[in-house]
This record gives C-alpha cells, structure tokens and sequence, in this order.
C-alpha cells in the first residue's frame, strides 16, 4: 500500500515538472516572439526614419524657405530614433504619431511645387516611403497577434500560474490613432 502511493505521489511529482516545464516553455516562446515581433517594427522605424534625410534633402533644394516644415521633420525623426533605442512601445507609438504629423505637410509640398512633384527623386523615395509604410504596418499587425497569444497565455489557467515564475508578464498593444494615416 504505502509503495502504491509513493508510486502516485512520484508520477503526480514528474506530471507537475512536465507540466510546468511545457508552461514554462509556452510563455517564454511566446514573450520572444513579442521581442522579436517588436524588433521587426524598429528595423521599419529605422528604416523610415533613413529615408528622411534624404527626402528632406531633395525638398530644401526645391523649397529651401519651407524650414518650419523641414525642422519639424528632423526633430520628429530624432525622437523616432530616440523612441526605438528604448523599450517602451508607447514611446515608439507616440514618436510614430510625431513624424507621420511633420511628414504630412512635407509630402504636400509636392502639390504646391510642380518642379518637385516631377523629381525622380522624390518620386522615388515617396515610393519606398510608402512601402516602408506598408511593411510598417504588417509589422505592428504581427506585433500585436504576438502580444495576444502572449497576454492570452499569461492570463489563463494553467500558463498564468507558470507565467510569474518564469519572469513573463503582459505585454502592451502598439496602437496608433484613428487619425493616423496609416
């Protein structure tokens, strides 16, 4: 009898430690991918913010008395630069926010001087700006889905009891705005 139940006890035991090694491994998996899913927005971001100077460049040659509007820009790339330096995502969000304000009357100027509407290149980077957008876009879609599965886990039961002791907790959305052009 007492052998039966030291045999229960050790099978329960070695069921626990499975249980949470595969917890374990869950949640952790899980928060690597957000890192990874984060990172993959910053390459984007820092992508982008590339771009600016060079865009900035081509529209000083063309509207060199715009300086409010170019000053803004290379302020709001320095704070995008900063902003993906660092680890909060709502940082990121905001600086995000800040050049997509400041990159909207650069683009404009394109309406108001022809000359620079028919550059190649400003046509050029407006293109590989917008595809830097769309790439932008997928990442944070595949930054959130990763925070999902990742917030659903370290919610639930079993994983959440898992959770705590293997250092992951939730993590936050990327959100942008309605107002967003994106």
């Amino acid at each position: 009898m007492v052998t039966s139940v030291l045999i229960l006890v050790v099978v329960l035991l070695v069921l626990v430690l499975i249980g949470f090694v595969m917890g374990y491994n869950k949640v952790r998996s899980a928060d690597v991918r957000v890192s990874e899913a984060l990172s993959g927005i910053d390459v984007e971001l820092t992508r982008r913010a590339s771009l600016i100077p060079s865009l900035v460049h081509t529209v000083q040659t063309f509207a060199a008395h715009e300086k409010g509007v170019l000053d803004h820009v290379t302020d709001a790339r320095a704070a995008l630069t900063t902003a993906t330096a660092g680890k909060s995502v709502a940082q990121r969000s905001a600086a995000e926010r800040e050049l997509d304000s400041a990159l909207g009357p650069l683009l404009a100027l394109g309406q108001t001087y022809p000359q620079l509407n028919s550059s190649s290149n400003f046509l050029n980077l407006q293109d590989n700006l917008a595809d830097t957008e769309n790439k932008l876009a997928f990442a944070r879609q595949y930054y959130n889905d990763a925070v999902a599965t990742l917030n659903k886990s370290v919610t639930t039961i079993p994983w959440m009891f898992v959770a705590p002791l293997a250092g992951v907790s939730e993590r936050e959305y990327y959100q942008i705005t309605a107002g967003s052009n994106r």
